[in-house]
């Protein structure tokens, strides 16, 4: 029989920037490296493969001998490289400029490692907007891959995806494949036998047809359960051994083969989408739950085939709404890369050109796609990936004031609209600290940057519903508890990485940034403010004015509102100040007017600390007098108290809550319930400090505190000289060599 069909392998190996290290280390010795041990065996059998350059750093670095094998068999034509955008950024997410500027990075350094010409890429995540088109192609780029789900959203039928088409956005030509969603589901899940029966069908209904899978490469020994049966059971050369069997009528190639000996399939114009999960992922959750209902509901009505590719559900840019942590990463992003454009027109830029390729690949960095979204992996609610973005971000950003010419000691205040929600917020910077407030949210802090260690000790994340708490809450007490998780596996089984998640389904009322704003009920108790009760008044997200003062030596952000305390109306200001001759804290005045006299008066002021984490010894509160009060997970309500300390020593930072008048102080840990491909699990985001005063309201109405808000790195900068000594007198030795 001649060959009837092509079918085209396509693999995706990717970790974010911020992953554990051991996590690569595992990823490539169960996924990576036995997949082109097996590759080599079978040199009739090419593949299309496509490294992250997150990843691809990491392994020039660590096992070059990868990168070794990988060239040998590129140079043999078994393997096809892809290209695609560097750091794996979703290019909905990006400027124009930087999604060219990451392909056309990404392409040269994959030219140069591989002596290969790159002429495809991976669209990361799928996620596709049809204006991409020409920025794809001014980076040099001449076909991508996306979904089948795409292509019948245009209005193609099932006969029709067995090829590639042509699209076009600006005149500008891009080629794009067709990847099986059938074909996903059935690699490596089902037989082999299978898999090519499903492809012998397309043949036969479809001679000289285009069959694409592409997908992620972990699916072959990272994924649950995938090492023993890929490697262990022998799926994947069993499968191998059949296309080798099967030649006769199926041709294993590539996409540049294709493209270069088959016409394309005619023109097409493709909706804005992604892969299907990911467009429900995107939905928010309540409207997520009852799009599922919807679906399975509809999947027993005969007409459901006929209907199904009318149905859409989300689109991608909707996490920035459904995640307002997600959009505050973004808006910061946005931001460096603005500012890095603008010095780059400038004079600046000859001179400072280093610092600016500097700050642009830690820029590219934090455009890493992985924490701004979440749908089956943990993504968004793994507080190491959103800590990857912000230090990222941070170290851009001191580059960028270092181009500008901020050097030595400094003190700045600006007022713009930095989070996109046409309101302005407040940027209070130095040499030491960025502090971002938004007056419209109650006046929140919501960003706190320390750049001495590269963090954000507000990238926090809101307890939330998510549609698969019901799946937890359905198996409370049932389902299997493991530490190193399973997930949830075909046959309807849950796995918890810890016990009785149900009980830990709390939701939080108000975003847990600081500065947060509380009157509370007088004598409340600790538990019911943790559980969200006993506010009462306007003040926690309330609008708040502002005026700024600036000063060579300071700065001052003066905030007040106007608002309800029951049937009173009474004023907050607080005023948040930054000065040169205590560069690495943050003053903050509250002073309270028109106070009902003679009435009893609960107020208190959240803080929230992230980048913290609970559960270590080396990460604990301590008091004024220095002793230890526990790890940071800990709950604490401390009758009287003027000073709290946070220590986290891996960080190397020490932070001071000092309080002119003394307070109750209440702590907790803010622990979300998610899932991921290892389970559901709990995860500490951050940590909760509300001080808070109870008094009797004075004749004149007036009552204020003063807090200090001190951020001691010295034992990190320490711990970086002395890990640098070495390596200091390593090269001092080999220079007097």
């Amino acid at each position: 029989m001649s060959q009837r069909i092509r079918l085209i392998l396509t693999l995706h190996n990717h970790q974010p920037i911020g992953n554990f290290d051991g996590v690569f280390e595992e990823a490539y010795r169960d996924s990576y490296a036995p997949f082109l041990e097996l590759l080599e065996e079978f040199p009739e059998i090419p593949v299309v493969l496509h490294n992250s350059g997150c990843l691809l750093e990491w392994l020039v670095e660590e096992h070059p001998e990868y990168v070794d094998r990988l060239r040998a068999l590129v140079q043999r034509g078994q393997v096809e490289l892809l290209g695609g955008p560097f750091y794996e950024p979703i290019l909905a997410c990006i400027p124009r400029r930087d999604r060219v500027g990451q392909i056309s990075l990404y392409r040269r350094f994959l030219e140069k490692t591989f002596g290969t010409k790159i002429r495809g890429m991976w669209m990361p995540e799928r996620v596709w907007e049809q204006g991409f088109t020409a920025d794809i192609a001014a980076a040099g780029i001449e076909y991508t891959l996306l979904d089948d789900m795409h292509f019948r959203n245009a209005g193609l039928s099932d006969e029709q995806l067995h090829g590639y088409h042509l699209t076009e956005d600006d005149g500008q030509l891009l080629k794009v494949f067709a990847g099986s969603e059938r074909l996903r589901y059935l690699i490596p899940y089902a037989d082999p036998e299978k898999v090519i029966a499903h492809v012998r069908e397309v043949a036969e209904k479809s001679p000289n047809a285009v069959l694409v899978f592409g997908d992620d490469g972990e699916k072959f020994g990272v994924w649950p359960g995938s090492k023993e049966l890929v490697y262990g059971k022998g799926w994947l050369r069993r499968f191998f051994q059949m296309l080798r069997e099967n030649q006769h009528w199926l041709k294993i190639t590539t996409l540049a083969e294709t493209v270069d000996h088959v016409s394309p399939e005619g023109r097409i114009y493709l909706p804005d989408s992604s892969y299907r999960e990911m467009t429900e992922w995107a939905l928010p959750s309540e409207r997520q739950t009852q799009y599922k209902s919807l679906v399975e509901r509809q999947s027993d009505q005969p007409d459901w085939p006929q209907l199904k590719p009318f149905v859409r559900a989300g689109f991608w840019r909707n996490f920035l709404v459904k995640y307002p942590e997600a959009n505050e990463m973004y808006c910061r992003m946005l931001q460096v890369s603005q500012r890095l454009q603008q010095l780059s027109a400038t004079d600046a830029a000859v001179k400072q050109a280093d610092k600016l390729s500097e700050a642009r690949k830690e820029l590219y960095r934090a455009q890493c796609n992985c924490p701004y979204w979440h749908g089956a992996f943990g993504g968004l609610y793994l507080p190491h990936l959103r800590n990857a973005i912000y230090s990222k971000l941070i170290a851009a950003d001191t580059l960028l004031e270092a181009v500008a010419g901020r050097n030595g000691s400094w003190v700045s205040a600006e007022a713009e609209d930095f989070n996109n929600d046409a309101r302005k917020e407040v940027l209070l910077a130095s040499d030491r600290l960025v502090a971002y407030l938004a007056p419209s949210k109650g006046g929140h802090l919501y960003e706190f940057d320390v750049r001495s260690i590269g963090v954000n000790l507000l990238a926090t994340l809101n307890r939330r519903p998510e549609p698969y708490h019901d799946k937890i809450r359905q198996h409370a007490g049932r389902a299997e508890t493991s530490s190193t998780g399973g997930g949830v596996d075909p046959n309807g089984g849950v796995c918890f990485k810890q016990p009785d998640l149900d009980q830990k389904l709390i939701y939080d009322a108000w975003p847990r940034k600081s500065l947060v704003d509380h009157f509370l009920q007088p004598a409340l108790p600790a538990a019911e403010f943790r559980a969200g009760r006993g506010r009462i008044g306007d003040f926690t997200e309330g609008v708040y004015q502002t005026v700024l003062k600036r000063a060579a030596d300071r700065v001052d952000a003066k905030l007040w509102r106007d608002g309800r305390l029951g049937p009173y109306s009474v004023r907050v200001n607080k005023t948040i100040s930054l000065d040169r001759a205590a560069s690495t804290t943050l003053q903050i005045r509250y002073e309270l007017e028109r106070l009902p006299a003679g009435l009893p008066i609960h107020f208190g002021v959240e803080f929230n600390f992230a980048a913290m984490p609970a559960g270590a010894a080396d990460r604990y509160f301590y008091d004024e007098r220095g002793r230890h009060l526990g790890e940071l997970g800990q709950q604490l309500d401390l009758p009287v108290a003027s000073r709290l300390g946070l220590v986290d020593e891996w960080l190397g930072i020490d932070l001071d809550l000092d309080l002119s008048e003394p307070a109750g102080i209440w702590t907790m840990p803010i622990q979300t319930v998610s899932q991921s491909e290892s389970g559901f699990e709990l995860v500490h985001q951050s940590c909760s400090v509300t001080p808070h005063w109870q008094f009797i309201a004075p004749d004149n109405g007036q009552w204020s505190v003063t807090i200090q808000l001190s951020c001691d790195t010295s034992a990190a900068l320490a711990r970086r000289l002395a890990d640098a000594a070495p390596a200091a007198m390593s090269r001092l030795v080999r220079a007097s060599v």
